[in-house]
């Protein structure tokens, strides 16, 4: 049992009593599938009954072979904790709502997903085995484009491809703002996880506005403006009046959020993706000092990223092309790996938009400071058909690929990757502390460093795809203990993660100290006393 679970026990028995249910340990169900803990058979029976009553037979998942996507998925579970029960896909809010009075009737925790294409993070599959998995695919409308505003309106199945396609179909000339495998993912997703994209709009929740969420109970809630009779500012004004609400729905299990509106981005007159190459390893630090400046002033508007070598090379090549030897690839087959496809130690990708008059001004006073750094300053002009180069041009403009999937496959055709994020502020020194301890950790377990740091205005985040073989047991357990060892020793020196998989997800919680758990635990309850919503969710039972 968790220290949470056990102070509350002693502060608050209600509390206390469901933390216990929502940790508890599921029991088998049917071959791979798991029953939800504290439910017998026979009462899930009935419970998939009546949910077949309220979306029709064919939408409810229950059985070996139509749940087998649902356990899909590519981070370490050797244990199997992370195994739902089953699947339910709703069409309309309203069926969502009834959904969730079946759910508290029966105990049944629900984890909605929109797409299920969380890559890095687990997926579908839940923080804890014997959930149902709360399908929304089938709520893919959207309702409402603004072509003055620049602001949309989505349910959780509408994809990036979906409103590029809408936008395309209807002549607006607005660029959306993706994450990195764009076309499977949801925007409504892909922001309540906190996600970023590469263009001036990658701040995906910054650039959202309004949410429509169904409570525990059935409540229907509309925050911002939304709430206000006959309103028409709701995808226009954040802030509304009164407490910010949206936020508590983000990386959270406090209701199911059914619509969301967005920004879109004016498209730009002018466009021109920039890539600079640094030969070494312990360039990073002067590669971090020269981008904040300009992330601050926005002379450079868009998240920069500064790809390691071993990460641009996993997209498009296997680990047994380069190093066929166990223990982590050395920094010299990397570096001259590199070498070959026109690739730095690291290569930072960044944009500048605008009209051509404001790019020229603008250029030349970048250009200068990455020279200074030891940096090799390149663009189309020298680096068109560069497949890495071609790809974040993409990115850049909001431009749609599934190219990085393909880091997955590095080490085995079974492929497996699990993510980790840690957070620092935007200063050299944090590079060179964070570069060296991953390598080492990593180093212990035989597996390589692969990294990809991104500086947003003032933070630096550290992205680090730890790739291993899922078909191989004992390389599964090694990169679950492995990234364990990450998230708790980064944790130790204050970097902690942003975001995590279903794994993890109370490892990091317990970081972020007592107090921000006890605090959420009685909103938790407050809203969710069955805990019927993703219980486990970021740690919050």
């Amino acid at each position: 049992m968790s220290e949470i679970s056990r102070r509350d026990i002693l502060r608050a028995g209600a509390i206390g009593t469901a933390l216990v249910t929502a940790n508890a340990v599921a029991s088998p169900l049917d071959g791979e599938r798991m029953l939800p803990a504290e439910l017998d058979k026979a009462a899930f029976a009935k419970a998939l009954d009546e949910l077949r009553a309220i979306v029709g037979k064919e939408w409810v998942f229950a059985d070996e072979e139509s749940t087998a996507s649902y356990r899909k998925s590519e981070i370490p579970d050797p244990d199997g904790k992370h195994i739902s029960s089953g699947a339910v896909a709703p069409a309309s809010v309203e069926e969502v709502q009834a959904i969730l009075k079946v759910a508290n009737k029966y105990k049944l925790p629900m984890w909605p997903v929109s797409t299920g294409k969380n890559m890095g993070y687990g997926l579908a599959t839940p923080a804890s085995s014997g959930q149902m998995i709360l399908d929304l695919k089938r709520m893919n409308r959207i309702i409402e484009v603004d072509a003055e505003l620049g602001t949309a309106l989505v349910e959780p199945g509408v994809t990036y491809r979906d409103l590029r396609d809408y936008l395309d179909e209807h002549k607006l000339n607005f660029w959306i703002d993706v994450p990195t495998v764009g076309p499977i993912v949801s925007p409504l997703s892909n922001t309540l996880e906190r996600g970023v994209g590469y263009t001036p709009y990658g701040d995906h929740f910054f650039m959202q506005c309004g949410m429509e969420v169904v409570l525990a109970d059935g409540t229907l809630v509309k925050t911002g403006m939304g709430s206000v009779k006959n309103s028409t500012t709701w995808q226009a004004f954040k802030w509304g009046y009164g407490p910010y609400l949206d936020g508590i729905f983000t990386q959270s299990n406090f209701g199911v959020v059914t619509k969301m509106g967005m920004w879109l981005m004016p498209a730009p007159p002018v466009y021109k993706p920039f890539m600079v190459r640094h030969a070494n390893s312990d360039d990073v630090a002067k590669i971090t000092d020269t981008i904040r400046p300009f992330r601050m002033n926005n002379l450079i508007p868009n998240g920069v990223l500064i790809m390691g070598a071993a990460y641009q090379l996993a997209m498009f090549n296997r680990r047994s092309d380069i190093w066929d030897k166990p223990g982590a690839i050395p920094d010299s087959v990397v570096q001259a790996e590199a070498k070959k496809h026109g690739l730095g130690m690291w290569n930072t990708y960044f944009a500048l938009y605008g009209t051509e008059e404001i790019i020229a001004a603008i250029e030349p006073i970048i250009r200068g400071a990455f020279e200074a750094s030891g940096g090799e300053v390149l663009t189309e002009k020298e680096m068109t058909g560069n497949p890495w180069f071609e790809h974040h041009k993409t990115l850049m403009r909001g431009g749609l690929s599934l190219e990085e999937i393909g880091i997955v496959r590095w080490r085995g055709p079974t492929g497996g990757m699990v993510a980790f994020a840690p957070v620092a502020p935007a200063k050299g020194p944090e590079t060179i502390g964070q570069t060296a301890l991953a390598k080492e950790i990593l180093a212990k377990y035989g597996f390589d460093y692969a990294p990809a740091y991104a500086v947003g205005g003032r933070e630096l985040h550290h992205i680090i795809f730890l790739m291993f073989d899922k078909g191989d047991p004992a390389e599964e357990r090694k990169a679950n203990d492995c990234v364990n060892e990450m998230i708790v020793r980064f944790g130790e020196k204050g970097w902690a993660s942003y975001r995590t998989g279903v794994g993890t997800m109370d490892l990091v919680a317990k970081q972020y100290g007592q107090a921000n758990r006890d605090l959420n635990a009685r909103i938790k309850h407050a809203l969710d006393p069955n805990h019927i919503i993703a219980p486990g969710k970021s740690g919050v039972v």
